[in-house]
């Protein structure tokens, strides 16, 4: 979904810039009333917000991840949006053959 120029414009005059993810999601954070906000890149989707960034938008800290050093561990994976009806959804094997015999009555 593509932001208008007005609303851009809005958003510029009213709101700080404060970092973008890996993702290209821009965060904001409004000059009078302090709220944060994010503006996704592509769809508009929340999942696709990193951990450090959630964390952030969600007043949990107040410290901006670009600020922060954030190691990660080697069996740590990168974050990936919500896939669920997706052609990369999750699909245990054999789940979509019938694994059990139906009860029938006599």
């Amino acid at each position: 979904m593509k932001i208008c120029p007005f609303n851009k414009f809005f958003i510029k005059l009213f709101s700080n810039k404060i970092g973008e993810d890996e993702f290209g999601n821009e965060y904001f954070l409004h000059k009078k009333n302090g709220k944060r906000f994010v503006i996704y890149n592509g769809c508009t989707e929340a999942s696709k917000v990193p951990m450090e960034w959630h964390g952030w938008l969600h007043y949990t800290t107040d410290i901006v991840p670009l600020q922060i050093n954030t190691h990660r561990f080697s069996w740590q994976k990168i974050h990936l949006p919500n896939l669920t009806g997706t052609k990369n959804s999750y699909s245990p094997k054999n789940s979509t053959s019938q694994q059990y015999q139906a009860w029938k009555p006599e």
